[in-house]
């Protein structure tokens, strides 16, 4: 009896379910138009909300050869994705380099900005650090991490290029980052000494960047580390952080170009005294002092490559003082700014020149950071002459010289200087040696194209 009544109500159920299924998909069938517009928009929405925060990249940068290498890479990323937005936080100093690309609108600076008393170079001196504070380093460090940390929540990516202070902000934001080390390079104690505590140290860690960096750079939100050579990049490999060395940006935007023929007939020499002042009108006088006692049968010329600062008159009335008259006659044929001749040397003086002088000279003369290492890639061998700095003081001479492999010397005194420049000029297979060196240490060309690709296919499109 039971049976029967179930076999009854089965039978019922499947006579009512056509007319069930007909509700059903007649009730999907009305609804069809007002569902796909729902999840069409939401699709759209995604879909847009995925491309605004994918093509908004974030780029901090703390110092002012930095600010070049970043500003390579953004120029990269602009030609490759000219759609992408694209700002720049300078954590260290004003930014100068970025500020023709503002001016063609493809490029946002943002502030705050703060010229440090230092230099940027308060982690060599107790008296700049101290400095450094009073100025506000602390109130405006603050506000830039600040910044970073609300762009990145709003999706943004970022780039940090420089050392552990950038990296640190990248890290800190909660957001997706790639960094660009470009300060280090185990070149540097690989060359070991058994006397350097800073060498053994190095040479424990098997890197020349620390623990703490290692932590920053192997977070799951960090897509790739670029770093400046591949030495460097097997031992963060070694430490399983995705590092690699695609290319040095340092060496994009040099064309040789050939020698003018009224330049052949003279030795010619390449002055770089840096950018920060008071230090570099210091290392100007300082390098011709030295340069004045070089010995030569052939005439020498001395290009002078300068920025905006020191100013060209700040380097006139230098000349003035070391007995140096005006030659007006022979300014033009460089395109140089002024034009000094005394007994014995004729110098050439150029804001912004420094990319097509560097390819004329034969010897650089060079107390710089960024400017030094391109002239050596360039082939170019260099002296030095340290000094009280901030910036380029003997210890930083000294690292400088074993991260390019002795293609630059550091000079003791004036003397000295004018001695290892004869020497050189002298010796044309010592030049090449140390040209040879110099190029292999700064690495191939063509990184800023291939860290944008980076950039692109880990950071934006993944």
């Amino acid at each position: 009896m039971l049976g029967r009544v179930l076999k009854k109500i089965k039978r019922k159920l499947i006579k009512a379910a056509p007319r069930f299924e007909l509700g059903i998909k007649d009730l999907q069938s009305s609804a069809l138009p007002l569902g796909h517009a729902a999840a069409e928009m939401n699709n759209i929405t995604l879909a847009n909300s995925i491309s605004k925060k994918n093509k908004d990249v974030l780029v901090l940068s703390n110092g002012h050869g930095e600010d070049l290498i970043a500003l390579r890479i953004l120029e990269a990323l602009h030609l490759k994705e000219p759609d992408l937005n694209l700002e720049v936080l300078p954590l260290v100093g004003e930014g100068k380099a970025f500020d023709s690309a503002v001016l063609e609108n493809w490029l946002i600076k943002i502030g705050p900005s703060l010229r440090l008393p230092s230099g940027g170079f308060s982690n060599q001196s107790l008296k700049g650090l101290f400095a450094d504070i009073f100025a506000g380093l602390f109130y405006f460090a603050f506000k830039h991490w600040r910044y970073a940390r609300k762009q990145a929540l709003k999706g943004k990516v970022i780039l940090a290029v420089g050392d552990c202070l950038p990296l640190f902000f990248a890290w800190s934001s909660g957001g997706l980052y790639a960094f660009v080390g470009t300060p280090k390079s185990d070149y540097t104690w690989t060359t070991f000494s058994k006397y350097s505590l800073s060498d053994n140290y190095h040479r424990i860690k098997g890197s020349e960047w620390d623990p703490w960096e290692w932590v920053m750079m192997s977070s799951s939100r960090c897509k790739f580390v670029g770093v400046r050579d591949k030495l460097t990049a097997r031992g963060l490999q070694r430490k399983s952080i995705n590092a690699c060395a695609p290319g040095n940006p340092m060496m994009d935007g040099f064309i040789r170009m050939d020698c003018p023929d009224n330049l052949k007939r003279f030795r010619r020499l390449l002055l770089l005294c840096g950018s920060r002042m008071p230090e570099a009108i210091k290392n100007f006088r300082r390098l011709m002092i030295a340069a004045l006692q070089i010995k030569s049968q052939t005439p020498l010329v001395i290009l002078v490559a300068i920025g905006s600062e020191p100013t060209l008159s700040d380097i006139e009335q230098v000349l003035k003082e070391l007995g140096f008259s005006p030659e007006i006659a022979m300014e033009n044929h460089l395109a140089a700014n002024s034009c000094w001749r005394n007994s014995s040397f004729i110098v050439f003086i150029g804001i912004g020149k420094f990319a097509e002088w560097a390819t004329f000279a034969e010897i650089g003369l060079a107390n710089a950071g960024t400017a030094t290492e391109q002239l050596v890639g360039l082939g170019i061998p260099c002296v030095s002459l340290p000094g009280e700095g901030p910036q380029f003081k003997k210890s930083f001479a000294i690292r400088q010289s074993r991260l390019l492999g002795g293609s630059v010397i550091p000079c003791e005194n004036p003397i000295y200087l004018a001695q290892y420049v004869e020497s050189l000029l002298s010796n044309e297979s010592l030049r090449k040696q140390l040209s040879y060196k110099g190029i292999k240490r700064m690495g191939n060309r063509g990184g800023s194209a291939a860290l944008a690709s980076l950039v692109l296919d880990l950071l934006i499109r993944n």
